[in-house]
């Protein structure tokens, strides 16, 4: 049921963004137009860098799963490591309703690691994440805001800083007191009463994620894990920095990490297949706040430059990460038959 849940809203989302974003005539002439009057001098070299700064974010989102997976007694060699984090990360982004969040610690199961405890480091993963994304919009959002900004902007800034938050209490209640803070969420949702067998399936099945949550306590690859982070955040912000002035738009670098941001947090809703059209959406709606409504209103001259950078940031992405996810299962170390394991069975009992 909850999947099926998930997968309406996936799809809903891939309708409503591709919608909002889909180029009628005259965009499409415009965006031809924009297209044609790039300066290729300008835009190779920047298009060159951010190439590069994918090869660092893919480095160091990939190697510092190794910080988090330690205190499990678990280290995976580099190589092993950089072809499975590939194919997981090819995975979320292919499919829908965050599906592709369970390959990684699926994959981990032939290596002898409960797959269930490897997500919680996934867990982790993406709670840190999310608090440290939820910092850069709240930061760059209180920074701009005053009288004429849209009402949408701090409101967005408070709830992703919320949610996240709240998500890293969870953490660490549950590394403290595993047992009851499971117990005490699980008869908020009145689970019990409704259910008692698939509560108690999901007790088991959270206490053994837990496992996931070690790397709080551990301080020196809690430490590790959060430069690595930094690192790739900041190779992140600053890509979109260095191709938006491929393009000509004026963007500032803090505006840059705000793009980023909002992006980020618009893609942890359930995702439309491939970030279809969400992408681009989340990505114009925050060139608007740096560069004005007109960077996201059709027929307008800006618009065409910001929904040509808006697709090319799209398409360089996507193909980055179809490309080393490939380069992934040409390895050694997974095999398509590894994932369409990981894909059927997510994060079940240890191999």
């Amino acid at each position: 049921m909850k999947l099926a849940v998930n997968l309406s809203l996936s799809l809903a989302m891939l309708a409503l963004c591709v919608w909002l974003v889909w180029p009628d005539h005259e965009t499409r002439t415009q965006l031809e137009a924009a297209f044609e009057a790039l300066d290729a001098s300008t835009l190779a070299p920047s298009v060159a860098i951010y190439v590069g700064l994918l090869l660092v974010m893919q480095v160091c989102r990939s190697l510092r799963w190794n910080h988090l997976l330690a205190p499990l007694g678990v280290r995976v060699p580099p190589g092993p490591l950089l072809a499975i984090s590939a194919v997981g990360f090819m995975a979320i982004l292919a499919l829908p309703a965050r599906l592709g969040e369970l390959v990684r610690p699926g994959l981990l199961r032939k290596r002898g690691i409960s797959a269930t405890a490897a997500l919680g480091t996934v867990a982790v993963e993406r709670i840190v994440d999310g608090l440290l994304v939820s910092l850069f919009v709240f930061g760059a959002f209180f920074a701009l805001r005053g009288p004429s900004s849209p009402s949408w902007m701090m409101a967005t800034a408070w709830i992703a800083l919320s949610i996240f938050s709240a998500a890293l209490l969870f953490l660490i209640f549950s590394l403290r007191w595993p047992a009851k803070t499971v117990a005490f969420c699980l008869t908020m949702s009145l689970l019990p009463r409704l259910a008692p067998k698939v509560a108690h399936v999901i007790e088991t099945k959270l206490l053994e994620m837990i496992r996931g949550f070690d790397v709080l306590s551990d301080r020196a690859n809690l430490v590790a894990f959060l430069a690595w982070s930094i690192v790739y955040w900041g190779a992140n912000g600053f890509g979109v920095w260095i191709l938006a002035h491929g393009f000509g738009l004026e963007l500032s670098l803090v505006g840059a990490f705000a793009v980023m941001g909002l992006v980020a947090v618009g893609i942890t809703l359930p995702n439309s297949p491939g970030l279809v059209g969400q992408f681009q959406w989340f990505t114009l709606l925050g060139l608007t706040l740096y560069l004005g409504r007109d960077a996201n209103t059709p027929h307008t001259a800006l618009y065409a430059t910001t929904f040509a950078f808006a697709n090319t940031h799209y398409v360089l992405q996507v193909g980055w990460y179809i490309a080393c996810g490939a380069l992934g299962l040409a390895t050694p170390w997974v095999s398509i038959a590894d994932l369409r394991r990981a894909q059927k069975t997510g994060p079940s009992e240890t191999a």
